[in-house]
């Protein structure tokens, strides 16, 4: 029993993976991936893993990815077919965290991404309202972006890119539209991490963008009190949650991505394709 205060056992894990895989393969193939283990389940501890376990079977791939944080080369787990995703379901890694970059070329983010975070009491619906902003930003610039739920609090937008880029363009490039937020909404926008400015205001996270960080996979579970799960989302259901104040239009679990992937087919598809270049300022 993973989630004991909905009954969502182990074997409903493994079930959503087998059948979500085809789904999400593709946002998870070649990508140095962090797995985050519940061997408890949610309400018990937890812990990343970033080298991929030497138990491992002999089909499940790995990378070597040189961290250059005085842990040498790691062996990370690649999962680029159903057998290795549900091996992984089977580890109880509820949560599955892929990199930004392909493994073949890890200096080079495939996207440009925020994770809108809000501070209590702030939530989702003040996370649409920057995600509508950030929308229109990019709209301005030629550039199309795509909006995914969280599966905790908040709500990510990433921009596809997939042209020769690298985080030495995309993260200051990041952090310089953070910050132009923060200055047109400073009652509703913070860009900086600290804790005692984020009260009521949503973080625009820019700092996932870079080689050593990851961020959840679009239809991870996430290891919330119910199996919640981090959802692509419509700019039109972005904007309905928001009008309506319902935040509720925004919470999926398991069973209900199942059945909207069945209904919609992969609302991010897009951002595996898509190609966008950054504005020449990118880097200022």
């Amino acid at each position: 029993m993973l989630w004991p205060k909905s009954g969502f056992t182990k074997g409903q894990v493994i079930d959503y993976y087998a059948r979500i895989a085809e789904t999400i393969l593709p946002h998870l193939t070649d990508r140095p991936l962090t797995l985050k283990r519940y061997p408890d389940g949610v309400q018990g501890p937890y812990f990343y893993e970033k080298r991929c376990p030497t138990h491992r079977p002999d089909w499940v791939n790995t990378v070597p990815i040189w961290s250059g944080r005085n842990e040498g080369e790691i062996d990370y787990c690649l999962c680029n077919e159903r057998a290795t995703l549900i091996w992984l379901a089977q580890l109880a890694s509820l949560e599955l965290h892929p990199s930004l970059s392909l493994a073949h070329d890890i200096e080079r983010p495939t996207v440009l991404a925020f994770d809108l975070d809000p501070g209590a009491p702030a939530d989702i619906l003040d996370c649409c309202r920057v995600g509508l902003r950030l929308r229109d930003l990019f709209a301005g610039l030629d550039l199309e972006c795509f909006s995914k739920t969280s599966g905790s609090k908040g709500l990510q937008i990433y921009v596809p890119l997939n042209e020769d880029v690298t985080y030495e363009e995309t993260k200051p490039y990041a952090r310089a539209v953070a910050q132009a937020l923060e200055r047109a909404e400073p009652d509703l926008v913070v860009s900086r991490m600290a804790k005692n400015l984020r009260k009521g205001k949503v973080l625009v996270d820019w700092s996932q963008n870079d080689e050593h960080k990851t961020t959840v996979c679009v239809y991870s579970l996430r290891a919330r009190e119910r199996p919640t799960v981090s959802t692509p989302v419509s700019w039109d259901e972005v904007e309905a949650a928001a009008e309506r104040g319902d935040a509720d239009l925004l919470s999926f679990e398991a069973e209900d991505v199942l059945e909207r992937v069945d209904r919609q087919g992969d609302l991010f598809a897009p951002v595996l394709e898509l190609r966008q270049e950054l504005p020449e300022s990118a880097g200022s």
